[in-house]
């Protein structure tokens, strides 16, 4: 390849070598991009199996009161739950997570037994703002428009909440940082949000399905299963 010299004694390289320097650099940067692009379509086709499960049955649950980000106690039945998920999960291999809220905390404990599990706030239960500490009912009756729309929708219209879409945020990026099987506590507005992402729905389909205390929801290769416990009879 022949080069030229510059009348102030630098080195001129020709156009049509030129040319072929970028050709070479660009087949050279789309090799590389082939190979950065193929680990990333292998991870969203192969997500890591999951096993989510709601908190056990609070006092609040029983009273119809939500809770949004204030808490409330297991009742007897709630320990019975989070036992029955302990048996249901105890050969299950993967890194274990729980909300920060007392409730799931408290399931978690019990759940994991002596195993060691990571609490994490991007699976706190969606805040409700002012609808929290609230009787579903009263709301239903002293709030009505708030409830129009369909199921669940009601969600971003809570007096200072969070919404839905803020949400999805939090639990698109948990989903996004996980790098095998996870064992996760958490709760049922959260737990939809998990299950509907990782089955590769869309937000309306968010309250698809049920929401059961004391059962798993495993998710595997796109589906969801219900692991749910023999003395289980509700």
């Amino acid at each position: 390849m022949s080069h030229q010299q510059s009348s102030q004694g630098k080195t001129c390289v020709p156009l049509a070598d030129r040319r072929q320097h970028l050709l070479e650099a660009k087949d050279a940067l789309g090799i590389l991009r082939k190979k950065m692009t193929r680990p990333i379509r292998r991870f969203r086709q192969e997500r890591p199996d999951l096993w989510l499960m709601r908190h056990g049955e609070t006092v609040w649950n029983r009273e119809g009161r939500l809770h949004g980000g204030l808490d409330a106690r297991l009742t007897s039945r709630g320990e019975r739950q989070a036992a029955w998920q302990a048996e249901l999960t105890e050969n299950c291999d993967g890194q274990r997570f729980s909300s920060p809220q007392g409730r799931a905390v408290e399931t978690a404990r019990r759940v994991f037994l002596k195993r060691v599990f990571k609490m994490d706030p991007a699976l706190s239960e969606v805040c409700i703002g002012g609808f929290a500490g609230h009787l579903l009912a009263d709301l239903r009756r002293n709030s009505a428009e708030a409830f129009d729309g369909p199921p669940l929708s009601w969600y971003d219209r809570c007096p200072g909440g969070e919404g839905l879409q803020a949400l999805e945020l939090r639990c698109r990026s948990f989903l996004a940082g996980l790098d095998g099987p996870a064992l996760i506590v958490t709760h049922g507005i959260t737990l939809r949000m998990l299950r509907l992402l990782a089955l590769g729905r869309t937000i309306d389909r968010l309250a698809e399905g049920e929401m059961r205390q004391g059962v798993v929801y495993r998710i595997s290769a796109g589906a969801c299963t219900i692991l749910r416990h023999e003395e289980d009879r509700s």
